[in-house]
């Protein structure tokens, strides 16, 4: 049997992190155009006491969309031997690779492998990126990661996240950066369900919302670089809401970056 760790990890990888090769191939030029024309299926699984669990990419003339869950034949596949396996390749603590099935579809696969290295490179960063697209990117990246990742605690059943979800009213908290609206995420809760959604909330002010000042300050918050006390001392970083609300949803982002660790 995993532990509560290893399975709130991988929900956090199979479900919030893979899901934005998407976002990567959509967005990156010199990875989506190696995908152009192509179709298949790509899945990523580790076996587990149930079967197996993981997620697939399904490639329709090299569109891509995002399946939750397996199928049983698909065209290349990264199958770990257990769930621990998975966490530690994409949490960097391992260089063991899956097996992989497809050799011969080397026309996905290995697209595949280089689209996988550039998220891990960015999400891995230390530093922000010297280019200004990839520091905005990578901004994009992290707030669609957080929303995610801290839905998904709370649908896999994190105490701590699904005790906030449970007494919250009908609420959005929401990341932003001023003037930016393309770099925007939020996640909806209401009586223990929650809900992720990548762009900014326009129905009303969302209830709370951790606002950074330019792309540099929310890339010292989120790679942890700036003090979160200076940089809401200096206006880097802006608390729109109650200080308390902004308190509890950094404790949920950094279990987040924690449990993605």
């Amino acid at each position: 049997m995993i532990s509560d760790r290893d399975l709130y990890s991988s929900r956090i990888f199979i479900n919030s992190v893979l899901p934005l090769i998407k976002v990567i191939v959509e967005e990156r030029k010199e990875l989506g155009e190696k995908f152009a024309g192509k179709n298949g299926i790509i899945q990523i699984s580790a076996k587990d006491e149930a079967g197996k669990v993981g997620m697939h990419y399904v490639i329709e003339n090299g569109n891509f969309n995002v399946v939750l869950g397996i199928v049983d034949n698909p065209d290349v596949e990264l199958e770990f031997k257990d769930i621990p396996s998975l966490n530690g390749f994409f949490s960097g603590k391992s260089k063991k690779l899956p097996k992989i099935k497809g050799l011969t579809k080397l026309g996905l696969l290995i697209p595949m492998i280089k689209t996988l290295l550039f998220m891990s490179s960015m999400l891995s960063a230390t530093t922000p990126p010297v280019e200004e697209d990839k520091k905005e990117f990578l901004v994009r990246l992290y707030f669609y990661l957080l929303s995610s990742g801290i839905s998904q605690l709370n649908k896999v059943g994190h105490p701590d996240v699904s005790r906030w979800a449970k007494r919250s009213p009908d609420r959005v908290y929401a990341w932003r950066v001023v003037d930016k609206p393309e770099l925007s995420s939020y996640i909806r809760v209401k009586a223990g369900n929650t809900k992720a959604v990548r762009g900014a909330y326009k129905r009303s002010k969302p209830f709370f919302t951790m606002c950074f000042d330019c792309v540099d300050s929310a890339l010292g918050t989120l790679l942890q670089i700036d003090d979160l006390v200076e940089a809401t001392a200096t206006g880097k970083l802006i608390m729109e809401g109650a200080p308390e609300f902004g308190a509890e949803i950094g404790d949920y982002m950094m279990l987040v970056g924690d449990y993605a660790k």
